[in-house]
């Protein structure tokens, strides 16, 4: 009787950890979904200033050419697409704000000191979201890769997650400016 006793309160010792590993597994998989949104908000945000930026008549034509069609880009480019659409933002930023000349060219504009301001915030945002959100994925990576968790399938149908990567450098001007 003893013995049965004992197989029972393993049973119920396993069925409890089993739980709390499902629930704490899910959290991560909440807390991913939640930085992507996030991480996807400053991206489009960024993008949006970007494409402001580069209607707005502030850069040389050649400069908002080229902002304009990287930010458009990123903002239609497909899930499989985008981090690569993201960097060529990143690149296209980097290209147009090398220097401080363009910048103060831009702040010298009408409304060219608030575009600069969001331009600088989204700037300085988009690594620190897309920080949180490969923190959340290495997180989740870490505990589904725990046998238990393989053997008793307690990811379920959640898809396994990934990182994004991409080139998120600010230009040096805007960088710099972002300190100040």
């Amino acid at each position: 009787m003893t013995t049965l006793i004992w197989i029972a309160a393993a049973l119920v010792v396993i069925g409890v950890y089993l739980s709390w590993t499902a629930g704490r597994l899910d959290r991560l998989h909440s807390r991913i979904d939640a930085a992507r949104a996030a991480l996807d908000a400053q991206l489009l945000r960024r993008a949006s200033v970007a494409q402001e930026l580069g209607t707005a008549s502030v850069l040389d034509p050649a400069s908002s050419i080229v902002l304009y069609q990287a930010a458009h880009a990123a903002r239609q480019a497909e899930e499989e697409h985008r981090e690569v659409a993201e960097s060529e933002l990143s690149q296209a930023l980097r290209a147009v704000f090398a220097e401080a000349p363009q910048v103060e060219a831009v702040r010298q504009a009408p409304g060219g000191e608030e575009s600069l301001r969001e331009l600088t915030e989204a700037v300085r945002r988009v690594p620190m979201a897309r920080r949180f959100h490969n923190d959340a994925v290495r997180a989740a990576r870490a505990v589904r890769r725990h046998r238990v968790v393989r053997w008793f399938r307690l990811a379920g149908h959640a898809p396994f997650p990934l990182a994004f990567e991409m080139d998120d450098e600010p230009p040096v001007a805007i960088g710099d400016r972002a300190g100040h």
